[in-house]
């Protein structure tokens, strides 16, 4: 199997259907946050591979991936189960979109899309600047975080999953109080860009990741 073999330290369910991983950091692994690992493993003697987006704000001895658990699929229950101490693979660093703690930032999410956000608003908060974190969910994740966060004067606002005014409402309010980064699939990625163009901003100045 290609790819960097890595210890799986620990699994911690984070939200509904949602869990993070731990991973033990390889020799020379150096990542920011907002960048993306290709995760291999091989559950059922089949290799199957996905892209995950770093939700750790910082790489040390270990760094952590968050994985949405589709119940149908193919590899996200078996990352689930894991019990620490199995391998699996991973190469990268990849991705352009990345935070290096030179701006306040407002970092919107859409589902699995709040790990990258998360880690990039403590990133900042970490730096010394403000943050902003705007989450479209209709079942929170990483609740804990995002409310360190808020006690430590960082903004939160949380969006019901199909409240496509608020979220327009919440993105016109913040889109000037920082670099703005938005993560989720295609709909919800398209939707933040439209907001920021029908609030009069300029969606090519965000730095969006789309999850396809």
């Amino acid at each position: 199997m290609e790819g960097t073999p890595v210890t799986v330290e620990s699994v911690s369910e984070v939200g509904p259907d949602t869990v993070t991983l731990e991973l033990a950091t390889p020799e020379g692994f150096d990542a920011l946050p907002g960048q993306f690992v290709l995760l291999r493993a091989r559950p059922d003697d089949e290799v199957l591979s996905r892209h995950y987006t770093l939700s750790s704000p910082a790489v040390g001895e270990t760094f952590e991936l968050t994985v949405g658990v589709d119940p149908d699929g193919d590899l996200s229950p078996w990352l689930a189960a894991l019990e620490g101490g199995e391998t699996v693979h991973v190469d990268g660093p990849f991705g352009r979109i990345t935070y290096e703690g030179e701006d306040d930032v407002v970092a919107v999410a859409g589902g699995p899309g709040v790990g990258p956000a998360v880690a990039i608003a403590e990133a900042a908060h970490d730096a010394g600047h403000d943050a902003v974190v705007i989450y479209q969910a209709d079942e929170p994740a990483h609740t804990e975080r995002l409310e360190a966060l808020e006690d430590a004067g960082a903004t939160v606002v949380f969006v019901d999953g199909d409240a496509a005014d608020e979220l327009a409402d919440a993105i016109a309010s913040h889109r000037e109080d920082g670099q703005l980064y938005a993560f989720g699939f295609d709909g919800f990625v398209t939707a933040v860009a439209d907001a920021i163009e029908d609030a009069g901003g300029d969606a090519d100045e965000a730095l969006i990741e789309n999850f396809g």
